[in-house]
């Protein structure tokens, strides 16, 4: 019998996440599905899936706060991943993206629920920049850049030399953000969209199942879908 999960946001038709781990799930020969559904309220979608039977699911943009009270437990003011049981709880996945980053100061530009998922791996000295309060973003002694906003054709900040850049905005076509094609041409260090998609779905994935996350397969599952097959 099929073990069901899902997104949860608004939109989602872009988002790979779906591609990403139904090829986890025939890697791992697991008889797991997983579906995108663009819902406007959480709560409501939360208590469906439940009903439905589902596992579990993860939740993006804009919901990472608003689903918090369907969760009998969470480990931050935001998740990303929900496991469905007796209980439901809810999991911070995306502070995984920061993992093994080394920073003493930070700019953050966006202050929605994708930077309160990423604020406890930023350090202590972190200046968070939104339209609606400080802007616009200021990067000058950081040395690390966090863009969690779903921008993608505007450059917010010119990055520098030396800084490390992660982006958590992506295209479906694998095109590079205005932001990682500034980051790369400066030579910085870079995360970009469809990696930090990769690290926290591979938490989440080992989360739900228990098994050992196939990442190269996700990764390679992300890193084609913008190209027909045979090609890069």
């Amino acid at each position: 019998m099929t073990t069901h999960v899902a997104l949860l946001g608004h939109p989602v038709a872009h988002s790979l996440s779906p591609r990403m781990q139904n090829s986890a799930f025939a890697a791992t020969r697991l008889d797991w599905h997983y579906s995108a559904f663009d819902v406007v309220d959480p709560v409501e979608a939360v208590h469906a899936l439940r009903a439905l039977g589902f596992a579990g699911a993860n939740v993006t943009i804009p919901h990472k706060q608003a689903v918090i009270p369907a969760c009998d437990e969470t480990d931050g003011e935001a998740v990303n991943t929900l496991i469905f049981g007796d209980r439901v709880i809810g999991v911070n996945t995306d502070r995984e993206i920061l993992a093994g980053i080394r920073a003493a100061r930070a700019c953050l530009i966006g202050a929605g629920g994708a930077a309160l998922t990423l604020a406890p791996a930023l350090p202590a000295d972190t200046r968070t920049f939104s339209r609606s309060g400080e802007w616009p973003p200021d990067c000058s002694g950081c040395d690390l850049i966090v863009n969690a906003t779903p921008v993608r054709d505007e450059l917010l900040v010119e990055p520098r030399a030396g800084q490390i850049v992660v982006d958590l905005a992506y295209s479906a076509d694998g095109a590079e953000t205005a932001l990682v094609a500034a980051a790369r041409a400066a030579g910085c260090e870079v995360i970009d969209g469809l990696e930090a998609l990769v690290r926290q779905g591979a938490r989440s994935f080992e989360l739900w199942t228990g098994v050992a996350a196939p990442v190269d397969t996700m990764r390679s599952a992300v890193r084609t879908a913008g190209h027909p097959p045979g090609t890069d």
